[in-house]
């Protein structure tokens, strides 16, 4: 997909790798100066390197203080931001069990950063954008935000969160000129998910049939392809969409598709 993202300011949030880097990359791609932040300072700062106007540093979305000074700096050196993309996120790879016995420190760990670091990020992004009387913010859901799945409860809340949050932003927002809008992947191949599924060694690689079994088109989804959703969110000829969440996944959560 191509869009025209010239004189675009893009923030973009868990950018070092995986969907993170592939939005960031198609936002360069199509000619936006784009920011690519990672609690991996080292990866966002190498994701960035040999992109024209692009800056990478290390931004942790749990720490206030931190996101303030980024946006700060990007107003600074940029002059404006247009488009925020809150992708930075966690799931629990040691933890798949029932609610009565997931570690609340692992609830804490993942709805500060999957719920309130979005919250944080927005907050701040928000108030340039104000300023500015226009802007885009684009979320990263999850199908675990609209169909809940067994033993991630944690996840599966934070996500959820994120779907109304979006919403509920984009009620505030609209009449000062910023569009917001979510998008929701299904399974995605990235390093995170070949450590759970599709790598040989995954820790859940036995279950990887069944799951995709529940998908029509038979495969999880590349990460190129979410970054298509998140450039049709950002395309300022797409001035009318706000408030929706963007489901990519492959049919996943349109039916069942599997014979009882």
């Amino acid at each position: 997909m191509r869009c025209d993202l010239a004189g675009k300011v893009c923030l973009v949030t868990g950018a070092a790798r995986g969907i993170g880097r592939a939005i960031a990359d198609a936002f360069a791609e199509n000619g936006g100066r784009v920011v690519y932040t990672d609690v991996d300072d080292a990866g966002a700062r190498e994701a960035a390197s040999g992109i024209s106007g692009a800056l990478g540093f290390g931004l942790d979305v749990t720490d206030s203080a931190a996101i303030e000074a980024a946006v700060g700096r990007i107003v600074d050196e940029c002059g404006r931001l247009d488009v925020a993309v809150n992708n930075a996120g966690v799931n629990t790879m040691a933890h798949r069990v029932t609610i009565d016995e997931f570690p609340r420190d692992e609830w804490d760990r993942i709805l500060s950063v999957d719920l309130t670091g979005l919250y944080e990020v927005s907050r701040f992004a928000a108030r340039v954008m104000r300023a500015q009387g226009s802007g885009r913010i684009i979320n990263i859901a999850s199908i675990a935000g609209l169909v809940p799945l067994r033993l991630q409860c944690a996840f599966v809340a934070a996500k959820a969160g994120v779907v109304n949050l979006t919403k509920a932003m984009a009620l505030e927002l609209a009449p000062h000129g910023i569009l917001v809008n979510g998008i929701a992947p299904g399974s995605t191949l990235t390093e995170g998910t070949r450590k759970l599924f599709y790598g040989e060694g995954g820790l859940f690689h036995d279950s990887v049939k069944q799951m995709l079994a529940h998908v029509p088109l038979g495969r999880p989804g590349e990460t190129r392809e979410i970054a298509v959703a998140a450039l049709f969110l950002a395309d300022p000829e797409n001035s009318y969409m706000n408030g929706h969440v963007l489901t990519v996944d492959g049919g996943w959560t349109a039916g069942y598709t599997r014979e009882f």
